[in-house]
């Protein structure tokens, strides 16, 4: 059985701030702190104290005085959020989120058609029986994916294809793909957890509960955490969002464990480095081990699996249950649709295909293992 993970960073559409071509890095990462931090002023039962920021952000994303900016647009459902007078100062109407229903929508652009291309590549040489995806736009995205874009590059479509909606607005949801000797029999949604200071996880959680054709029942748990990308200097608010996550996951794996289930994978980007104190409610639950700690890993000449593969970039991971780890017989980081540059210092492949960044199936590489028979 070979089961992989794989951020594709949508396969069809992606914010306008998140695309390289786009205008420059610079504006592009001040424009989605904005939009973050705007998102999150939005929610609170009161503006009170917060008047001055929200107009300050909404200037920064170019709307407003109008709902239209260069990279996002201001939706309203009801209500009034802004009074634009055609002289004087825009001045919030609102003064609460009960007193209007809206949001502020990033735009997207369509993905490069020879990335998508090179994403189905990575999917097709990889041939997991079991595959999480993170990042999928949607279901009906991700199983047309399959349907139309595998078969194109020489691949076989995968039977089942099952994406939950998550938290994040932007459409980032995490998935999975299994072949049809693996049936998906059951999921559960852990968008709705909370903890003490709210809603717990940024996109989900989600369970995605398999039978092998040995009868087995093995649970995949797709995590996405929270990005470090657009968070203040330092990260101190991303940093403990991550501990959450981290501590709510690895209360989840003791909780399937009394259920009476053994075999257990947590996989996906993690959005942070093996030493991290994020991570460690996690990392250190015994019984529950990184592939990359399998004598026989292929780290495929970095030891990171993100952007230019540094140690400190290593935020992609999967976590088998001492079960699954005593059966594991290879596992290896796969990069050849990830652009490495004009590096010539100990060089990874890449696909023919693969001729410039905008044609990159993804800045993350995948990760798989391969196991014996469960």
């Amino acid at each position: 059985m070979r089961l992989a993970s794989f951020n594709v960073e949508n396969l069809f559409a992606r914010p306008k701030a998140m695309a390289e071509s786009e205008g420059d890095a610079a504006t592009r990462t001040k424009v989605l702190a904005a939009h973050a931090r705007l998102s999150s002023l939005f929610e609170r039962h009161s503006y009170t104290g917060a008047e001055d920021d929200i107009l300050a952000l909404l200037d920064t994303l170019g709307v407003l005085r109008s709902d239209e900016g260069p990279y996002v647009r201001l939706r309203k459902l009801r209500g009034q959020l802004v009074k634009r007078p055609r002289s004087g100062a825009v001045t919030l109407a609102a003064t609460g989120r009960a007193d209007w229903v809206g949001w502020v929508e990033l735009k997207t652009v369509a993905v490069n058609a020879r990335a998508t291309e090179n994403t189905a590549r990575v999917l097709e040489a990889l041939d997991a029986d079991l595959v999480t995806v993170v990042e999928a736009d949607d279901r009906p995205g991700l199983q047309m994916f399959s349907e139309a874009l595998l078969p194109a590059v020489g691949g076989t479509p995968y039977e089942q294809v099952m994406v939950v909606e998550g938290n994040d607005a932007r459409g980032i949801d995490v998935g999975l793909m299994a072949s049809g000797d693996y049936r998906l029999v059951q999921m559960r949604t852990h968008v709705f957890d909370t903890d003490g200071q709210g809603t717990v996880f940024s996109r989900d959680c989600c369970e995605y509960h398999v039978e092998t054709p040995l009868g087995t029942r093995i649970v995949l748990l797709a995590n996405h955490f929270k990005s470090k990308g657009y968070s203040s200097p330092g990260d101190p608010t991303g940093a403990k969002r991550r501990e959450r996550q981290a501590t709510r996951v690895a209360r989840i794996v003791r909780s399937l464990r009394n259920e009476g289930i053994e075999h257990l994978a947590v996989t996906g980007d993690l959005n942070d480095d093996p030493a991290s104190a994020s991570l460690a409610p996690l990392l250190a639950v015994d019984g529950l081990t990184d592939v990359s700690e399998h004598p026989s890993f292929d780290w495929n000449h970095r030891r990171g699996t993100y952007g230019s593969g540094n140690e400190k970039d290593k935020i992609d991971y999967i976590l088998l249950s001492d079960p699954l780890f005593t059966r594991m017989i290879g596992g290896g980081v796969f990069r050849k649709g990830v652009w490495r540059g004009s590096r010539t210092k100990d060089p990874w492949e890449i696909f023919p295909t693969l001729t410039s960044r905008v044609e990159e199936a993804s800045d993350h590489a995948a990760l798989w293992a391969d196991l014996a028979a469960v």
